[in-house]
């Protein structure tokens, strides 16, 4: 069975098994609280999350990678379009996920909840948060109806959306206005609500 290893509250796992659930595969949810403990970073030496297992002797880190990985291992998928301009788009905007908007997120994060108070500010800070606030507005001119890709959900409606919440819930950062009402819709369909269960997700 899948098992996904996750920060209790945590988008990068909620997005692994919010596909687990679109696809209709059965998977395991554990949770942490900060710090991991040992014996997870004995599974997975570098002690971040989410880590996915499954069965066969597989073991894999990254949320974006964990994701391709269960559209291919378990497809086809209507996730992952099989024409190749669509591929294309779905593809760009689940790496860009992590790549353009998580990526940038995480030094923001850590001087947010980790840096002494007189090194909060910094041009690093700035250029982080610039570098997101401009890739958002040219995710939103992508958002062409209520799906990035076509009509129909994929792994960019997925990937994008949880980013969206570290932005907003963890940075307290507003979204802009066509993304935040399409990070809504994600948010009402059932198979994200049955995720959210699963690490108590915002």
């Amino acid at each position: 069975m899948i098992t996904v290893h996750n920060f209790s509250r945590g988008v990068r796992g909620l997005r692994v098994v919010w596909q687990c659930e679109e696809m209709g595969l059965a998977y395991r949810a554990v949770g942490y609280e900060f710090p991991v403990p040992d014996a997870y970073r004995a599974k997975y030496p570098p002690g971040s999350v989410p880590f996915l297992d499954d069965e066969g002797g597989v073991g894999i880190g990254e949320s974006v990678a964990q994701m391709l990985y269960l559209a291919q291992r378990y497809g086809p998928t209507p996730l992952l379009p099989a024409a190749p301009a669509a591929m294309a788009r779905a593809l760009q905007l689940t790496v860009a996920s992590e790549a353009s908007l998580g990526g940038l997120m995480n030094p923001l994060m850590g001087a947010k909840f980790a840096a002494p108070q007189g090194e909060k500010a910094n041009w690093t800070n700035d250029f982080c948060e610039a570098r997101v606030a401009g890739m958002l507005d040219y995710v939103e001119s992508l958002l062409d109806g209520d799906y990035f890709v076509g009509e129909a959900l994929t792994l960019a409606d997925i990937a994008i959306s949880t980013s969206l919440g570290m932005w907003e819930g963890a940075l307290g950062k507003a979204i802009p206005p066509r993304l935040a009402a399409h990070r809504e819709r994600m948010q009402q369909r059932p198979a994200y609500q049955r995720a959210a269960v699963a690490f108590s997700a915002p």
